[in-house]
């Protein structure tokens, strides 16, 4: 087996997310459709904001995981289109909450739902998004697949409560923080994932290898998001830059350059994360404690390891292009940091 190490010292990004593209292509265009069906509405402000949302870019990576992961495992039907569309509409109504929880005003360089049409409307269309999925998911008729994504909604509901309660307090470890994006992130990738095998009508080690993947491959790529937030573009996060620290959201390079500091830099990180003196300034010291702590390389180790695990359970699968397309989305996760 290539190693993902190896496999990123070849690629750039686009390389790697380019196999899914492909493989995903043709039913992708049909989740798009019902996307777009399944968002229309009477009242003439939800099909609004979802058209806002859904022009506003993003590559779509979780509903493709799903195509991918039903195709690797040899399905042949119709029911992935409409989990990939759910699993979109579960993405898209956590970004709607997501952004009023945390007042964001942009997201993929345009102005957020809330910015637009209020808190209000962003809310309830993001519940109207909810119900949508869930009626496909019905339609669908595997109540195991119903099951996998009822539960991840769950999960990501704790999770964001989960993160809001441990927002601007210094005493969150990197196992709280580890929690949280396991709930927050990782569980959507895992069950687009999990629901592949399932109505393919695989076992248990087929759906363990695929919910481990996705875990993993969440994990990974919310860490390397994290990483961004301090060292990259607003092109490469989909956000501006920066926008955690101003939140003061604790995430992994926080804690760890909290962790590794004197008294005095505790006391910084107090003042910036939890009494709010997060400006330009306390942003740009915040990026030096960092590097003086090697606080950016520690979290990219850690998105790398769990970028492995992902790597060895889609290796599991047999050969074939939808494998080789999963696999490679693990390379695109990790090399956003090019």
């Amino acid at each position: 087996m290539v190693s993902l190490a190896s496999q990123a010292a070849r690629r750039q990004p686009q390389e790697s997310i380019d196999p899914i593209l492909s493989l995903s292509a043709r039913d992708m265009a049909r989740v798009n459709e019902l996307i777009l069906a399944m968002a229309g509405s009477n009242v003439e402000l939800i099909p609004e904001i979802a058209r806002h949302l859904i022009s506003s870019g993003g590559k779509r990576l979780r509903p493709m995981l799903t195509i991918a992961s039903a195709l690797a495992h040899g399905y042949d039907g119709d029911h992935h289109v409409k989990l990939a569309a759910s699993v979109e509409f579960m993405h898209t109504a956590t970004l709607l909450h997501d952004d009023v929880v945390d007042e964001s005003d942009m997201r993929r360089g345009k102005r957020t739902a809330r910015t637009i049409w209020g808190n209000q409307a962003s809310v309830l269309v993001g519940d109207f998004l909810l119900g949508q999925a869930f009626k496909m998911m019905v339609e669908v008729g595997s109540l195991d697949a119903l099951a996998i994504l009822s539960a991840a909604s769950a999960v990501i509901a704790e999770g964001e409560v989960w993160q809001l309660a441990a927002a601007k307090t210094m005493t969150t470890t990197e196992a709280d923080y580890i929690a949280v994006i396991d709930a927050k992130t990782a569980a959507l990738f895992s069950a687009a994932t999990e629901v592949g095998p399932v109505i393919a009508g695989k076992g248990e080690a087929e759906r363990q290898a695929m919910r481990g993947y996705g875990r993993s491959l969440g994990l990974a790529f919310q860490l390397v998001d994290d990483v961004l937030d301090y060292g990259g573009s607003a092109a490469a996060l989909g956000k501006n830059t920066g926008d955690d620290f101003r939140e003061g959201k604790i995430t992994l390079p926080v804690i760890v350059s909290y962790e590794r500091g004197d008294a005095e830099e505790k006391a910084f990180w107090q003042r910036a994360m939890e009494d709010g003196e997060n400006d330009d300034a306390a942003l740009a010291h915040a990026k030096e404690l960092m590097q003086r702590h090697d606080a950016l390389e520690e979290t990219i180790a850690r998105a790398r390891s769990f970028g492995e695990d992902a790597y060895r359970a889609a290796a599991s699968l047999p050969i074939s292009p939808a494998r080789e397309a999963m696999l490679g989305v693990v390379d695109f996760c990790i090399e956003r940091l090019n």
